[in-house]
């Protein structure tokens, strides 16, 4: 399973080490900073390895997103914004973009940039997860709950981070609404994909593997669909991994829908959905191809066609398309439609959905004491001379990822692995 994701990389940033302009120097205001500083330097520290705590990573951000809320909102409980938003400077590269950064002087843009971060984060330790030979139902569900959790995070970016920014979103950027939209619906179609292997093993009906696998494709074109309007360079890579995941899953879910229709003796309509399926499998198939041979900015994945799980599904409707048009022509002699019999629309359970991300309260640390004791930037977030100035430092260091054995390798042709289906 792990060998069958698309994971781009991690955001590049650098250290802050909030050099607040002060008032007045207070013991209570020191402590604030010297936290920041902590709490961001610890949760980075983290990110190049995906095979961390999934628990201690997001403690880790909550206890950073505490302290920085601080910078969001004013911490006297009014909700008003924080009079230290535009006080410093935050540097971060884009998963898509390569390592040139993105400068804006804005607390807003860096929580939402360090939480897309740990977004990433958690999708790669789903495919962490997924690389024993032998996964047991813990290990699924805890894949499941990965993808879900990254879901919800990109799902807060989208709704309470983006509508807030000032400055209008790089094309192609992590905080690009079609970037944050396709993030959320792989998360939440990869989060159904467990679904859709635990319904074929625990030998659910066809009808409910049908259905999910449906609303998974679904997910997955809806993905790419968001995706489309960007430049081919920039988002091709991404988009043939989800183009060719709907078409598995479409494959998927009218291998099931044939059985289904057999169960209920429509010989006939059986016919039709493999035969449909095949079509989707052989665009798949295709689209592999093309994956395997697309640059882009991810590491390489291999061929899922070269893999069991892959060739498992062909298998499966080969033999059920024999039956059919073996017993169509002995008992049911039945007249096969021009189109494909409909699929069913919605699963009755088994449907995934993003875990919403709790904002924490802000930290205790930021006193009324404190706060006050912190100046209000003089600079304007939008001074052309503190951008260029900023700017001369050049590109940033790109993540050092700790690499996972049997997470983006090349994959071959005779490879045994599979995954939970």
């Amino acid at each position: 399973m792990a060998m069958w994701f698309h994971r781009n990389v991690l955001k590049a940033t650098v250290v802050a080490n909030f050099d607040f302009q002060y008032i007045q120097h207070d013991v209570d205001a020191t402590k604030v900073a010297c936290e920041l500083k902590a709490t961001r330097y610890k949760l980075l520290d983290m990110l190049p390895d995906p095979r961390g705590s999934g628990v201690a990573m997001e403690q880790a951000l909550t206890a950073y997103i505490a302290v920085l809320q601080g910078m969001l909102e004013a911490p006297d409980g009014s909700g008003a914004p924080s009079k230290l938003r535009h006080a410093l400077l935050f540097k971060w590269s884009h998963s898509l973009l390569g390592t040139t950064p993105q400068i804006q002087q804005d607390a807003v843009f860096e929580a939402a940039n360090i939480i897309v971060n740990v977004a990433i984060w958690f999708m790669k330790h789903a495919s962490t997860l997924c690389v024993k030979d032998e996964m047991n139902m813990d290990d699924a569900k805890e894949v499941h709950t990965a993808m879900r959790r990254a879901g919800g995070l990109f799902e807060v970016v989208q709704k309470k981070y983006l509508p807030l920014l000032r400055e209008k979103a790089r094309e192609g950027g992590d905080l690009d609404p079609r970037v944050v939209r396709a993030y959320k619906d792989q998360c939440t179609a990869e989060a159904q994909e467990v679904s859709v292997a635990r319904a074929v093993e625990l030998k659910h009906s066809p009808s409910l593997v049908s259905a999910l696998a449906n609303e998974t494709a679904k997910l997955f074109y809806e993905a790419d669909a968001a995706l489309s309007s960007l430049d081919e360079k920039v988002s091709g890579q991404w988009r043939k991994y989800l183009q060719l995941k709907n078409h598995f899953y479409m494959a998927y879910a009218h291998t099931y829908c044939g059985e289904n229709l057999l169960s209920q003796d429509k010989c006939g309509e059986a016919i039709r959905s493999l035969r449909e399926a095949q079509t989707h499998y052989e665009k798949a198939a295709a689209l592999c191809k093309d994956y395997a041979s697309t640059k882009g900015p991810a590491p390489r994945t291999g061929r899922p066609d070269y893999f069991s799980f892959f060739k498992k599904l062909a298998l499966r409707f080969k033999l059920t398309l024999e039956k059919c048009e073996r017993e169509n022509g002995f008992i049911y002699h039945q007249k096969i439609p021009n189109d494909a019999p409909d699929l069913e629309m919605k699963a009755t359970y088994g449907l995934a959905s993003p875990v919403e991300f709790q904002m924490p309260a802000p930290s205790p640390l930021w006193t009324p004491v404190a706060y006050a004791a912190i100046d209000a930037p003089r600079s304007s977030p939008n001074d052309p001379a503190t951008s260029a100035a900023a700017k001369l430092e050049g590109d940033l260091k790109p993540v050092n990822e700790v690499k996972v054995e049997g997470v983006n390798t090349e994959a071959k042709p005779d490879d045994k692995n599979c995954i939970l289906q």
